[in-house]
């Protein structure tokens, strides 16, 4: 990202390496160290060589220094002049310095190009280092697969693999492919995804994702997504892809250094054409000399490359902790978070459901509703049912289960037999008029009716997650105001999960559009300028995520919905990881505006010194590298958020 901006921005200039290649500091600094020593040389016997007919002696030494540390910089401002691109870094860098040549200033004009050019080699030494943080991440990229054909192994690229071909996987190797393991156990590393320490333990019947790596057995998996389907393809497209949604502070400065330097340019020339007219004694070459001074201290190079910088730190550093942001404007956006939503399944809660009560009704035995439960749930992948089909333990006969249909924010209805039967919450009953005795009930519960007639209740609990606690804790102590749980459960469930975790409001029995409706007075109910967080699973909260000002998806390792809608997605299940992507964003910020003061700072300081000639080339060059150094290197700062 920062070498994009670079090379469309102001400090523009075709090093070597900006086109693809890797920075390499042995290959940039031979041509550095040469004209250092020929620099050197020329100071030491400066009077000799000055001295020398025409000073020929001092440009044989000096011209060749200049030329070989500032030819990057003249050819770029020659090809820019061409394409009508003229006021850049490189055009005030070469006006400045063949002005020091032309009033015989050939010291200084050397100081200027060489001092750049080591400042240009901190700075590319610092890209570098912020592209290999996002490299570690993209380096989980598989190489091959290991394709099983007709009882052989067969080594091809993961893009050649179909769906439901097999692939083998051994010990220190990467899962290439997304796919559902059929023989063997180990532990997988999921770091790289996921920013965990801790290896999983998988066995037959789990999914494994391309990107992990197989610790310890022999993995037999059946491909279920293609390469460019898999959810690595998708968080390397989504890294990549950042530097696309620039901020808002990004924006500005492009546009500032779009009328700043043409300005800057008429100023130095109205300093060296101006005073020697009106004022008497003033000579040309010394307002001539001030001029270009003034050239030198205004190329805004430390502003233009350590902003995107500091971005590109940002997403980088965020990235290595789990933390995957879609562009440097919703690290800006976490800045400014008055309040965060919560849904509660799978985000605050487990979302793994267990059978802790089973109530009977009108005759009805608790083996007859649970089998019941058990045939009208079959069909469903809601955690819910799955926990209903984990008590009910055996095979479920579905031969007589007809005419299935999901009631959505309700439940299920199904013909079992020649009867009708129901399955789902309150709303559902009240809805189809059914006599119950009990609305409000402590747990997730599905209430079940068999032809209008009310047979009984299922109780189901839901654990918080161990982190839910503390993440609310967290959220609180990085300024987060306001703290809310949306959930289509019940009152008393929601209310419950809310007293323990301390949150601030909750709404419950919410369908889908509900929840739209709730995050837009959310939104609406916030305070000019702050921003409203969703936090889902991802899988079904696809529209309240894209609704509010950050929507983010979390637990969403696999979850194709959460990584195409979210802005932010937290790679793990912890809910804790929404206040550390708050804090990447707040340090990022901070250094941003840092650095944005820093150098607007030092710079208008020495623009008036130069105006006023108490600043000389020396102590411009110095001004810009440095402001520029100082501004690169607490851009990296940004890598190091605790």
């Amino acid at each position: 990202m920062a070498s994009k901006s670079a090379d469309s921005g102001c400090c523009g200039h075709d090093h070597g390496h900006s086109h693809g290649e890797e920075f390499s500091l042995k290959r940039e600094i031979i041509p550095v160290a040469v004209s250092i020593i020929l620099f050197v040389l020329g100071l030491i016997f400066y009077e000799p060589l000055h001295n020398t007919p025409f000073s020929l002696g001092e440009y044989l030494v000096f011209i060749p220094a200049y030329l070989i540390s500032g030819w990057s910089v003249l050819t770029t401002a020659g090809r820019n002049i061409l394409r009508g691109k003229i006021f850049d870094e490189n055009f005030l860098m070469t006006i400045a310095t063949l002005g020091a040549i032309a009033i015989h200033e050939i010291p200084e004009a050397v100081a200027v190009m060489l001092f750049f050019q080591v400042g240009e080699l901190f700075q590319d030494f610092s890209v570098s280092r912020s592209r290999r943080s996002i490299k570690s991440l993209l380096e989980v990229r598989p190489n091959s697969a290991n394709l099983k054909v007709n009882g052989e192994i067969k080594q091809v690229s993961p893009e050649s693999v179909q769906v439901g071909d097999v692939i083998i996987v051994k010990p220190g190797e990467k899962i290439p492919l997304d796919g559902e393991i059929t023989e063997g156990a180990s532990q997988v590393d999921t770091s790289a995804l996921t920013g965990e320490s801790v290896p999983r333990t998988v066995k037959p019947g789990e999914t494994v994702l391309a990107g992990m790596i197989n610790k310890s057995g022999v993995l037999t998996v059946r491909v279920t997504k293609l390469f460019e389907e898999s959810s690595i393809a998708k968080i390397l497209h989504l890294v990549e892809n950042a530097s696309n949604k620039k901020a808002a502070t990004e924006k500005f400065i492009t546009r500032f250094a779009r009328y700043y330097t043409p300005v800057v340019v008429f100023l130095s020339l109205a300093v060296a054409i101006l005073p020697p007219l009106f004022i008497p004694g003033e000579t040309s070459s010394q307002w001539v000399y001030r001029a270009l001074v003034l050239l030198v201290i205004s190329c805004p190079c430390g502003l233009v490359i350590s902003i995107p910088l500091g971005y590109f730190g940002g997403v980088g550093g965020a990235a290595k902790r789990g933390i995957l942001v879609k562009g440097s404007t919703f690290l800006d956006a976490l800045t400014d978070v008055q309040t965060v939503v919560f849904d509660k399944t799978g985000t605050l809660t487990q979302g793994v459901f267990k059978v802790t009560q089973i109530v009977t009704k009108n005759g009805f035995s608790e083996a007859e509703l649970l089998q019941l439960a058990a045939k009208v749930e079959s069909q469903s992948n809601h955690p819910v049912a799955k926990s209903i089909l984990s008590a009910f333990d055996k095979s479920v006969d579905t031969l007589d289960v007809e005419d299935y249909q999901e009631i959505p924010g309700h439940g299920i209805q199904a013909k079992v037999g020649n009867k009708i039967v129901i399955a789902g919450n309150d709303r559902l009953l009240h809805r189809e008029n059914i006599e119950h005795d009990l609305c409000s009930v402590e747990g997730t519960v599905v209430h079940l009716a068999v032809d209008k007639v009310y047979a009984g209740r299922i109780i189901i609990a839901d654990e918080q997650k161990d982190d839910a606690v503390e993440a609310i804790r967290k959220l609180k102590n990085v300024g987060v105001e306001q703290i809310v749980m949306l959930t289509g459960d019940n009152q008393a469930v929601a209310q419950s999960i809310a007293r323990q975790l301390n949150l601030d409001d909750f709404e419950a029995e919410l369908l889908p559009e509900d929840k739209v409706e709730a995050i837009e007075r959310y939104l609406g109910k916030s305070a000019k300028n702050k921003k409203v967080v969703f936090v889902g699973d991802g899988i079904n909260d696809a529209p309240v995520i894209a609704r509010a000002d950050v929507g983010m998806a979390m637990g969403a390792l696999g979850s194709d919905a959460a990584i195409e809608t979210a802005d932010v997605v937290l790679m793990t299940d912890a809910p804790s990881k929404v206040a550390e992507a708050i804090q990447v964003g707040k340090k990022t910020h901070k250094i941003v505006w840092q650095n944005i003061i820093l150098a607007m700072g030092v710079k208008g300081l020495f623009i008036v010194l130069g105006i006023f000639g108490v600043a000389t080339l020396w102590e411009a060059v110095f001004a810009d590298v440095g402001v520029a150094l100082l501004a690169i290197l607490n851009a990296g700062r940004v890598l190091r958020v605790n």
